[in-house]
């Protein structure tokens, strides 16, 4: 369901579906990053809990065909594996493969450019630290990530 907010207001730019959604790491948007072409940057992130450690997982993350089902390994099958360090380090390794992916496709870049200066949310219910969550209150992290980046390139 729509958020009647983000229709009418101008000054939200939300993309967990949408006209933005190229900036949701669940787009379709193959990401270089760490010397790999990713079918899309919530495979890279998804692997990336597991590398060095647990080279069969990042495989098997990296041969899946949707980012659902790279979250799903990542997050139930092989959560047990995830290091206790992960939390500490997971926005730095999301900013890092959503630079990538900024810098090797033109259209999310021009897609950036066009949110001015509104601010970016992932407006999805179910994500607290990434997103706005149910509650609207969440962190919004990927949303920051977004405008930190678009900061960059403006400069």
């Amino acid at each position: 369901m729509r958020d009647p907010l983000l229709e009418t207001s101008g000054k939200i730019v939300g993309f967990y579906e949408r006209e933005y959604y190229c900036f949701s790491n669940f787009s379709s948007f193959a990401v270089e990053w760490q010397g790999r072409l990713w079918p899309t940057s919530e495979h890279a992130y998804q692997a990336a809990k597991f590398f060095g450690e647990y080279p069969e997982i990042v495989e098997e993350i990296a041969k899946v065909r949707s980012a659902h089902e790279a979250m799903k390994l990542a997050k139930v099958t092989h959560l047990d594996k995830v290091p206790s360090d992960w939390d500490s380090r997971k926005a730095g390794v999301m900013e890092d493969i959503c630079r990538h992916k900024l810098s090797q496709h033109p259209y999310v870049r021009k897609k950036l450019l066009e949110t001015s200066e509104m601010d970016m949310v992932e407006d999805s219910p179910k994500d607290g630290f990434w997103g706005w969550g149910a509650d609207k209150k969440g962190r919004n992290e990927l949303g920051k990530i977004w405008m930190r980046l678009r900061d960059e390139i403006k400069k």
